[in-house]
C-alpha cells in the first residue's frame, strides 16, 4: 500500500489529490509502525505525517492552486542524477545487515544495554523516551533545533514584506465557516478535551507513548482547528504570534539551559544525575524539562507556520467563501 501511495503522489497532476494520498501514506506507515512495535514513531508519524503537514498543504494549496501546469520541459539531467544515485544506494544496501538480524551491529551492542540497563539508570518504563530524552538526549537537541531553524527560516520568507501584517488582516481575518454551526459547535466541544490529551502526552511520555514532539503537534493542531473554525482574527486576541515567537525560542533556550547547568555542577552537558542527589529523580527531573521545553518549541513553530501561510491567503469573496 505504502508504494502503490507513492507511486499514485508522484504520478497525479492534481495537486489536492497529491495531498490526500500523502495524508494516506502517513497513515498507513503509522499503522506500520505499529505493526513493528514501533509506537511512538507511530504517534509521531500520525500527528505529523498524516495531520500537521497535509494541513499546511492543503493551505498552500489554496494560494497556489490545485492542478499542477503541464511541463515541456524534460529534465533528463535530474533523472540521470537521481539514476545514479539510487544505484550508488542500492549497492551501498548490499553491505548492511539483513533485515531483523540479530547479528546487526546496533542489536549486538547498543540495543542489550538500552533494555536491560534502563530500568536502574534511568527508572522510567518506557525505553524510547530513556533513549531520547537521556541516553541521546544531545541529539534529539540537534532535532529541535532543526525544527526552530525551520520555522525561522519559513518566516523570514513569508513575514519579510510585511513583519506586523498578522496583527491586522482586514482581508485574511474573516472566517469562511461562520455559518457552519455544528463544524463550530462541535469544535468548541473537542477542542479543550485535545489541548487536555496534548497535555497528558507531555507530561506521560516517561510511561507510555507521547513526549513533547507528540504533545507539540497535537497541542497546534487544536489551536489551527480554532482558526479553521472561528477565524485568524480571533485566534490573533488568544494567541500572539509575538509570544510564539518568543515561546519557541524559550523552549529551545530551556533544552540547552538544562545542559549548561549540567556543565557548571562539573558534570558532562545534559548529565542529569548533576541536578538532583538521587540519580533517578535526577533522571525523571531532567527529562521532564527538556520534553517541556521540545513540547514548547514544536508547538509554537507549527502554530507559526499556519499563521504565516493563512496571512497570505487572498480573501474569498463572501459567494467563493459559501461555495468553497
Amino acid at each position: 500500500m505504502l508504494m502503490v501511495t507513492a507511486v499514485a503522489i508522484a504520478w497525479t497532476r492534481h495537486l489536492f489529490s497529491a495531498v490526500m494520498l500523502a495524508s494516506i501514506y502517513g497513515l498507513v506507515s503509522a499503522s506500520f509502525f505499529v505493526a513493528m512495535d514501533a509506537v511512538d514513531v507511530a504517534f509521531t508519524e500520525a500527528a505529523v505525517g498524516a495531520g500537521i503537514s497535509p494541513l499546511l498543504m492543503l493551505v498552500t494549496l489554496r494560494m497556489v492552486g490545485a492542478k499542477e501546469a503541464t511541463s515541456h520541459n524534460h529534465p533528463y539531467a535530474a533523472l540521470i542524477i537521481v539514476a545514479v544515485v539510487g544505484v550508488l544506494l542500492l549497492l551501498g544496501e548490499q553491505d548492511l545487515p539483513a533485515f531483523g538480524s540479530a547479528d546487526a551491529p546496533a542489536h549486538g551492542h547498543v540495543a542489550p544495554h538500552y533494555l536491560q540497563e534502563s530500568a536502574a539508570e534511568i527508572g522510567i518504563p518506557n525505553v524510547v523516551t530513556s533513549v531520547l530524552a537521556s541516553y541521546r538526549a544531545f541529539d534529539t537537541l540537534g532535532e529541535v533545533a532543526v525544527i526552530f531553524t525551520a520555522g525561522i527560516g519559513v518566516m523570514a520568507l513569508l513575514f519579510s514584506d510585511t513583519p506586523v501584517h498578522l496583527r491586522n488582516l482586514p482581508n485574511t481575518s474573516r472566517s469562511t465557516m461562520e455559518d457552519q454551526v455544528i463544524p463550530r459547535v462541535v469544535g468548541k466541544i473537542l477542542i479543550p478535551p485535545i489541548m487536555l490529551f496534548a497535555l497528558y502526552v507531555q507530561f506521560h511520555g516517561e510511561y507510555g507513548p507521547g513526549g513533547g514532539f507528540q504533545a507539540g503537534v497535537i497541542f497546534a493542531s487544536a489551536v489551527i482547528v480554532y482558526v479553521m473554525l472561528f477565524g485568524l482574527d480571533a485566534a490573533m486576541q488568544v494567541v500572539s504570534v509575538s509570544w510564539l515567537r518568543f515561546l519557541a525560542a524559550c523552549g529551545l533556550l530551556l533544552y540547552g539551559a538544562v545542559g549548561v547547568v549540567c556543565l557548571l555542577a562539573g558534570k558532562n552537558f545534559l548529565d542529569y544525575n548533576a541536578l538532583l542527589p538521587d540519580h533517578i529523580a535526577a533522571q525523571h527531573l531532567g527529562i521532564l524539562v527538556i520534553e517541556l521545553g521540545v513540547g514548547v518549541t514544536v508547538a509554537c513553530v507549527v502554530m507559526l507556520l499556519f499563521f504565516a501561510f493563512v496571512g497570505r491567503i487572498p480573501h474569498l469573496p463572501d459567494h467563493e467563501a459559501r461555495d468553497g
